[in-house]
C-alpha cells in the first residue's frame, strides 16, 4: 500500500466555511445536465439534499447560485447557474487544478525533506527578466564574478513579483536553477 498525499479544498470567510467540493460538484452537474433532478440522479443524492446544498451556500454567499424556471405541462423546465456559480467553479477548477498538481509533483516532496547544502545556495541581484507566453528568463547576478540564468515559468515571476533590483537566491540543483524571494 503507497500512501500520498491528499487536499480537500473549499471556500471560506473569516467567520465561516462556505461550502466545498460537494456543492461544486452538483454546480458542475447541473451545468451538465440543464436541471435539477438529473444532476441529482448523477451523483445519486436526494433531490431534497440537492435543494439543501444550495440553499445553505446561496445564504451564506448573500446571493442567488441558481435561477429555475417551471415547465407547465409541456415540460421544459430547468435550471441554470447564475455568474457567480459559473465564476466560483472556475475559480475552484482552477485551485483544484494547481493543488493537485502540487501533490503529484514528486520534485516538490523532495525538497520538503531535503536539506539544501551551503554552496548550492547563491545569492545575487536581479538584472533582467524577460517574461514569454509561458515561461521568464530571469537573469541574476551573484556575488562571485559571474551571472546566474534561471528558466522559471511566468507565473512564478509574477507569484513571487520579482523585478529589476531585487536581492533573491539562486537556488541550484544539478537539473536545474531555482529562484526564491524572502518576502
Amino acid at each position: 500500500m503507497k500512501i500520498r498525499p491528499g487536499v480537500k479544498i473549499w471556500f471560506e470567510t473569516e467567520d465561516c466555511r462556505l461550502f466545498g467540493q460537494g456543492t461544486i460538484e452538483l454546480l458542475k452537474q447541473i451545468l451538465d445536465k440543464g436541471n435539477l433532478v438529473d444532476a441529482t440522479k448523477a451523483m445519486k443524492i436526494s433531490y431534497r439534499h440537492a435543494w439543501g446544498l444550495i440553499k445553505e451556500a446561496e445564504k451564506r454567499i448573500g446571493e442567488p447560485l441558481v435561477i429555475t424556471h417551471k415547465g407547465g405541462d409541456s415540460g421544459g423546465g430547468g435550471t441554470r447557474l447564475t455568474s457567480k456559480s459559473m465564476a466560483l467553479i472556475r475559480q475552484y477548477s482552477r485551485i483544484e487544478e494547481v493543488l493537485n498538481e502540487v501533490v503529484e509533483d514528486q520534485n516538490i516532496w523532495e525538497g520538503l525533506f531535503v536539506k539544501i547544502s551551503a554552496r548550492n545556495k547563491i545569492k545575487g541581484e536581479v538584472i533582467s527578466v524577460n517574461k514569454g507566453p509561458v515561461a521568464a528568463s530571469v537573469k541574476i547576478k551573484v556575488q562571485v564574478p559571474c551571472v546566474v540564468t534561471a528558466l522559471i515559468t511566468r507565473e512564478a515571476v509574477e507569484d513571487l513579483n520579482i523585478k529589476v533590483g531585487d536581492q533573491v537566491a539562486a537556488v541550484i540543483k544539478s537539473t536545474e536553477v531555482m529562484v526564491s524571494k524572502e518576502t
